[in-house]
């Protein structure tokens, strides 16, 4: 009997441990001073009530509330690393490549995007602590799209960035340090479901470097977009985009074999080939402007859209 009252006493405490963050963070009224801080503690408040109320699980409502709360009192808040969770042995490697991405524009997206880098590292955390339990296939595929959405927003950021400097030098000289910073972030093709500034629907793929193969995830991926866009979208427009290192012929056969294997993706998906057309643009239209010769992922892209 003794035995049994301390192993309740022991789970009680675990309990109390677990929640009394989350119970501080939901009685508390918080204003931070930052506009990170601020992000960061909205974020992980929106993901710790839904551990707690939806999911009863203390112990990541306990985690997100305690990066909230630190998130409030200034800490700049990294993503767990991918070693503090428990993934399969056949996820982690994506997770790593995403935590090794969001690392190297960190310090840079807190000055230029400190919403879209809190979105990123909380569904980071989200996605990995999904992949960990890996049983809710939609909430790891919803986490996930957050995460690259917000890294998207990030690339567009740092795009405006660049465009606003003043003069020539000066652009220059920031473009080569951030070329340097977030140079070869992605490793292996992703996919994001976006819209242009006018409003028109895009699904965009991600390549590595001098590659134009598509990952099967990312297959799939292509898929869901044609079905959930089939009443909306009737001609297909495919424009292929590389980086700007390597020579500009090169460049533009590169980037039209990556529109080519897009094109045999929705034909095997259903999309008649004469309902598809196909550009490359080589490096004349880059999505982060960069200096000649700079590996950088957000340029390595096709773009899925209609055909008006």
């Amino acid at each position: 009997m003794f035995t049994k009252i301390l192993i309740l006493i022991a789970v009680a405490t675990i309990s109390y441990n677990c929640s009394s963050s989350y119970q501080e963070l939901k009685n508390g009224s918080f204003k931070a001073e930052k506009e990170f801080s601020y992000y960061l503690l909205k974020e992980y408040e929106k993901k710790a009530h839904f551990e707690a109320k939806e999911m009863h699980d203390w112990d990541s409502a306990h985690l997100y509330s305690n990066k909230a709360l630190l998130g409030y009192h200034g800490e700049e808040i990294e993503p767990q690393k991918i070693s503090y969770w428990k993934i399969p042995s056949e996820n982690i490697l994506e997770l790593k490549k995403a935590y090794e991405n969001l690392m190297k524009i960190y310090k840079d997206a807190i000055k230029i995007d400190p919403l879209n880098l809190a979105k990123a590292i909380s569904s980071l955390d989200c996605w990995a602590e999904q992949q960990e339990e890996n049983w809710q296939i939609d909430h790891i595929k919803n986490c996930k799209k957050d995460y690259l959405n917000s890294m998207h927003n990030i690339f567009n950021s740092i795009k405006a960035e660049n465009e606003n400097k003043i003069t020539e030098s000066t652009k220059s000289e920031n473009k080569n340090k951030k070329n340097q910073d977030i140079n070869d972030l992605n490793k292996e093709t992703v996919s994001v479901v976006t819209k242009d500034k006018n409003e028109k629907i895009l699904h965009i793929i991600y390549f590595d470097f001098d590659k134009s193969n598509i990952s099967e995830y990312t297959k799939i991926e292509i898929f869901e977009f044609l079905k959930n866009n089939r009443k909306k979208i009737h001609k297909y427009l495919l424009i292929g985009h590389a980086d700007t290192k390597g020579t500009n012929d090169y460049n533009l056969k590169l980037s039209l074999e990556r529109a080519s294997r897009t094109k045999k993706i929705l034909i095997e998906a259903g999309i008649s080939k004469n309902d598809i057309k196909i550009i490359g643009k080589g490096e004349t239209s880059l999505l982060v402007n960069t200096d000649d010769e700079v590996s950088h992922p957000a340029n390595r892209r096709v773009e899925i859209s209609s055909i008006n």
